[in-house]
């Protein structure tokens, strides 16, 4: 009996040694440096403006346009990035607009409302699901991988602005990503427990347009 408690104790410390690194790869790498000086960079030659990002100032100050826009500053858009673990994105709303439901894979999103207010939500790994109604200033955290959205449901233009806890979030649009790929028709039909028609019409509104 002994022996065998032993087993298994051995094989929990062992599942356990070989998930270990997984988690660590999970969130973004730890740096030996400062910063990350870029290729295209010369380090003696590094100054203030390359720790500057002004591409949020039009999103910030502009007024809503006509579609929900998101206005990034992550590592893609800003190289001083690279070995933080944090980034940046401006979100304009205007009324009755939707930023459907999606996931950030590398980071949680912390969401500040700075205009206008906003009905936010998220899926947690058990099935249940967190709604709040947002008003200017308030904040409200999405966990890392959960499904969420935000949605103006006034007729006032909203703003936020989201800080995540990666330099790249990433971002997997969850009606894209379903019907907006090659996933076999009959597949989603049976996943979604519909006809094939309906997953066809689907899948034409969701479908990306190729670019010439």
């Amino acid at each position: 009996m002994a022996a065998a408690i032993n087993g298994v104790f051995s094989l929990v410390l062992a599942l356990l040694a070989l998930s270990a690194p997984l988690a660590i790869v999970a969130g973004d790498p730890d740096i030996l440096t400062d910063y990350i000086v870029p290729l295209f960079a010369i380090p003696g030659n590094i100054t203030g403006a390359f720790f500057t990002h002004t591409g949020l100032r039009a999103a910030v100050t502009s007024p809503a346009p006509a579609n929900f826009t998101v206005t990034k500053a992550s590592m893609a858009e800003f190289p001083a990035l690279n070995g933080q673990s944090v980034s940046f994105a401006a979100l304009s709303y205007p009324p009755g607009s939707v930023n459907p439901t999606h996931t950030h894979p590398r980071a949680s999103e912390l969401l500040l409302v700075v205009d206008g207010a906003l009905s936010v939500g998220f899926v947690d790994t058990a099935g249940k699901l967190f709604t709040q109604d947002l008003a200017t200033g308030d904040m409200f955290v999405f966990p890392k991988g959960a499904v969420h959205w935000q949605y103006n449901m006034g007729n006032q233009p909203a703003k936020a602005l989201s800080a995540f806890g990666s330099a790249a979030a990433g971002l997997v649009s969850v009606p894209v990503t379903v019907f907006g790929t090659a996933i076999d028709d009959v597949v989603l039909a049976k996943s979604f427990k519909t006809d094939v028609d309906t997953v066809r019409k689907l899948k034409a509104a969701l479908t990306p347009t190729k670019k010439p």
